[in-house]
């Protein structure tokens, strides 16, 4: 990490715009912010920081970017513009010094199954290349290369031999093939061929035995015999026309046979096995990608995965009977299917009241795959109650299921069927997603030698340690040399930026908001742009501290490179290594948007105003709390953990206290707490489906009575979700304003004010306040219903108001304003006070859940789980919960959890900000790497004590914090 570079004081405030050493902002009033005026150097790292809702995004995603990016189309001729969605431009008076902008952002990179690293980062595209140019394709059951040969090199095998050679030319018809081969042989006889080597043994045709169809035959043609002598001048073009002949005849296949000592040369112009005659045809990059039918898995498509009907899934209860509910759908409550149970278990002797888990292996399997062919004695009842005996198969319940899939044309029938299915790795190409081909040709030489899935299956650490010493030789090694140093390239910027332990056949949609931003910042990097403007969201989310120190010695990369690197960021460290920052206040919502402090670090530090300020010079900072006892609490143990990298890791949890979860990007934390603890909570606890990772055993569930997992998904994929409907303060509302003395004379329930429901709503644009105009070949374009101007609501439903304001302006407050509305409404009340608790003031009661941030949304989630009735036994999960928070706001979730903690519930958080690492009762460090380095418990203890051990990275970086912090007994 290099120092930060002088920015040469303030930024001077003439010059003409052309050559201007600063971007100069006058009068942006973009969302909050306060008309300001501001100049930013150009070509230097700048952070912009400050409070959650200060104006932050404001300033650079909607004012900067979106003005470089709109005078980016603007300068584009018509005809291209058509193509490009229209910008609008920032409420701004002025803006100079602009270069072409690309804004980085934490959005999930694809929700397309098809896409994954290799795919998102063009590295597939890279290997796919190289794969065909350079890879030796191999025998899959033999395991030898193949060979194509021209038919030049396989005249000089030949008249290579000694001179005198008696050399017989065959064309291999058939290998042991059974059937009746007459009519070949009669083909051959037709076109002058009248010798043919029949299992090893030279005949004329009519010599030649009549086939049986049972039998099995090797079938040569006779071509020419010939004798070896270098020196006759037409045996090259005779052998040449020969072995045209042959590779004609017998698609691209020839043999040489020396007469005399019986030995063969077997030839093939197309690659093929010397052993069995296996053979592909050319390599080409299309073979080696799952996206494309040359090369994808015939089974699954190229998507690695298959799903399947799962017996443990259809059988939800088996401590249960098949009469007492065992198999949902098949119990006594569904006469006609409880029917054909009772029948089954009249044939094979069983009785229907025993738990499905006692019954016979044999009858499970009648059962679940059906009787085959045996026939079994069904009583029907028709119509008429009369009943009738049918004998024939037992179907089976999930062939039946099966069978149901893939004849409806149902959604809400697939839907209803897809509990019961589950995804397994491709059995056929064992989740490569590549067909038989591809997954045996290898690029390397020897034991160094590798297919193009095991590149992808390694960590990007490990495939990069593999480019770096592959060795080529010959012509391959000339065709591969600026593939491979592109390749490697590119997995360094991935690896420079904290990514190593991903794969390349990871799938996009699996990965976080900060990786695949990381991802994108690798891209941009290895793209070698200059004269750009970047502007990045909290790239450090997710990291490590110590690969924080890599992000940002990239940023500086970014910026050595001739470009202005833009970063919206809280992380102390970030803002330390910037070369200019502005701190953004003092408030949240309409108390922020004025610019507090700008400068440098040490100058944000002087700053008075500057709430970060004060953090950074000590002035203030999160207290080490007084430590909860751990040893006399019960204990929740996950025992023997085995899900994806993990190593057999058994670790403690104790009850009614919080424990950080910590360990670099990639250690195994999120397997661990969340595929493991809480699936299997959920499990237990709630009945969910979600099958846990492996493990041996989870020990000490019964302390709880619920188990909540609070992640950064969206509260909604809708616009017409919001925070309001989904912490369920908007059904409160709707009840009050249907309590309105104009809304009880009219009429009016809860539902006329709902957006959702036919009565209140706008029925122009359906309560979406948004029309959709379809372009045909463009994107579609959204514009404000001309009937309720964007209001969601018909005329008369606004006529209601409650203290001056209807329905459509309530739900346009911030949650602080309509906190004021509220506080006499306890219902309403309690619900608001919870998301301020958790630092959402500044946010709309009916902003759309598509535009919160992940931080929001699982602040949303927090909030209302914190607003229920709370037991004292519940296990909280929480996933990075500082996602976005600045100290001041990390301060208050602290308090939120400390006091969910005081009231006897446990708390376990995946977490790298030391400020929440450092107020911990417990820690669980995982590593000591990412990836195959990781998955190991390295220290656990209070945080003392894993800052006093030497293998944990993360306590070299808490020991620094904790010798700094001023422990201050009590509670936050």
């Amino acid at each position: 990490m290099t120092e930060p570079r002088s920015p040469d004081s303030t930024p001077p405030h003439d010059g003409g715009a052309a050559a201007a050493p600063c971007i100069r902002i006058r009068g942006a009033r973009t969302h909050n912010l306060k008309n300001i005026d501001l100049d930013i150097p150009r070509h230097r790292l700048v952070v912009v920081t400050g409070l959650s809702g200060s104006g932050k995004s404001s300033l650079a995603f909607d004012t900067l970017y979106a003005e470089g990016q709109r005078r980016y189309v603007e300068s584009l001729s018509a005809y291209a513009r058509q193509f490009l969605e229209r910008m609008d431009k920032p409420d701004v008076d002025l803006i100079e010094g602009l270069s072409p902008a690309i804004a980085i952002e934490q959005k999930a990179t694809s929700h397309n199954p098809r896409s994954t690293v290799g795919t998102v980062t063009e590295i597939h595209d890279y290997l796919r290349l190289l794969w065909a140019r350079a890879g030796t394709p191999h025998c899959p059951e033999h395991g030898v290369p193949l060979a194509a040969q021209t038919v030049s090199q396989m005249v000089d095998a030949v008249l290579a031999l000694p001179e005198g050679s008696r050399v017989m030319i065959l064309a291999p018809l058939l290998r042991q093939r059974k059937g009746e081969h007459g009519a070949l042989v009669a083909q051959m006889q037709a076109r002058g061929y009248v010798r043919f080597r029949l299992d090893g043994t030279v005949l004329e045709a009519d010599a030649l035995p009549a086939f049986k169809a049972g039998e099995r035959h090797d079938l040569d043609v006779v071509i020419d015999r010939v004798k070896v002598r270098p020196g006759d001048p037409d045996l090259r073009q005779r052998l040449a026309e020969s072995f045209e002949t042959a590779l004609g005849l017998a698609e691209g296949r020839a043999l040489a046979l020396e007469m005399d000592s019986g030995c063969e040369h077997a030839f093939n112009a197309r690659y093929a096995c010397p052993v069995c005659g296996w053979s592909i045809g050319a390599l080409e990059p299309k073979l080696f990608s799952f996206n494309s039918p040359a090369g994808a898995c015939p089974r699954c498509d190229g998507l690695g995965t298959v799903d399947f009907f799962d017996p443990e899934r259809v059988v939800a209860f088996p401590e249960l009977s098949l009469a007492g509910g065992a198999i949902k759908g098949w119990d006594r409550r569904n006469a006609h299917s409880f029917a054909l149970l009772e029948s089954l278990a009249q044939h094979y002797g069983f009785d229907v009241d025993t738990p499905f888990q006692a019954l016979p292996e044999s009858v499970r399997s009648v059962l679940l795959y059906g009787s085959g062919h045996e026939d079994i004695a069904f009583r029907y009842m028709l119509d008429g109650g009369r009943k009738v005996t049918k004998k024939h198969p037992f179907e089976g319940i999930i062939p039946n299921l099966e069978r149901r899939w893939r004849e409806t044309d149902s959604p809400v029938v697939r839907e209803e069927l897809a509990r019961w299915r589950a995804t397994q790795p491709c059995p056929e190409c064992g989740g490569t997603r590549l067909r038989l081909e591809a997954r045996h040709v290898r690029v390397g030489e020897g034991a160094q030698a590798r297919a193009i899935y095991e590149v992808g299956r390694a960590t990007l650490a490990e495939a990069q340690a593999w480019f770096q010493t592959l060795r080529l030789s010959g012509q391959k090694a000339a065709i591969a040399d600026k593939l491979v140093r592109e390749v490697a390239s590119r997995l360094k910027f991935l690896n420079d930026v904290g990514l190593g332990y991903l794969s390349l056949e990871r799938s996009a949609e699996t990965l976080s908001g900060g990786e695949a931003q990381r991802i994108r910042l690798a891209s941009q990097i290895g793209s070698g742009l200059t004269g750009v403007m970047y502007v990045l969201d909290e790239p450090s989310i997710g990291l490590h501290q110590r690969d924080n120190d890599r992000l940002i010695g990239t940023l500086q990369h970014l910026r050595d490179l001739g470009n202005s690197v833009i970063v919206v960021e809280h992380d102390e460290d970030m803002i330390r290594a910037a070369d200019w920052c502005i701190d953004m206040g003092p408030g949240a919502g309409v108390h922020g948007g004025r610019v507090m402090a700008q400068g440098t670090a040490r100058q944000i530090e002087a700053s008075a105003e500057s709430l970060t300020g004060q953090f950074l010079s000590g002035a203030r900072r999160i207290a080490v709390p007084q430590r909860h006892d751990c040893t006399q609490r019960p204990w929740l143990r996950i025992v023997g953990a085995r899900g994806h990298n993990l190593r057999n890791v058994t670790v403690e949890i104790p009850v009614g206290r919080f424990t950080c979860v910590t360990g670099v990007s990639g250690s195994g934390k999120s397997t661990l707490v969340n595929d493991t603890l809480y699936r299997a909570a959920a499990q237990r606890i709630h009945r969910a489906h979600e099958e846990p990772a492996p493990h041996e055993a989870i020990v000490g569930l019964e302390h709880f009575d619920k188990v909540i997992a609070v992640d950064q998904s969206p509260i909604g994929r809708t616009p017409r979700s919001n925070p309001a409907t989904y912490t369920g303060v908007f059904t409160a509302i709707r009840d009050l304003m249907a309590e309105v003395p104009m809304a009880r004379e009219r009429g009016y329930g809860p539902g006329r004010f709902s957006f959702n429901v036919a009565g209140g709503r706008c029925e122009a644009c359906q309560g979406d306040g948004v029309v959709k105009v379809e372009m045909h070949f463009l994107p579609d374009v959204y514009v404000p219903c001309e009937v309720c101007q964007g209001q969601r609501y018909n005329r008369e439903t606004l006529e209601v108001q409650w203290k001056g304001r209807n329905i459509a302006q309530i739900l346009d407050l911030t949650v602080e304003a309509a906190y004021a509305l509220f506080r006499d409404v306890p219902a309403i009340e309690r619900k608001l006070r919870t998301l301020l608790d958790v630092g959402l003031s500044y946010i709309r009661l009916g902003q759309s859940a598509t535009t919160l941030s992940g931080g929001e949304a699982q602040r949303v989630k927090l909030a209302q789980e914190l607003s229920r009735r709370d037991t004292g036994r519940t296990l909280y999960i929480l996933d990075e919960p500082t996602t976005g928070l600045h100290f001041a706001d990390i301060e208050l979730l602290l308090k939120v959890l400390h006091q969910l903690r005081d009231a006897g519930n446990t708390i376990v958080v995946i977490e790298h900000n030391l400020d929440v690492i450092k107020t911990a009762d417990w820690l669980i460090d995982m590593g000591p790497e990412g990836g195959s380095g990781g998955g190991r418990l390295v220290a656990a203890g209070t945080p003392e004590a894993v800052a006093a051990h030497p293998d944990s990275l993360t306590g070299r970086y808490l020991a620094r914090v904790l010798a700094t912090a001023a422990a201050q007994p009590g509670q936050l």
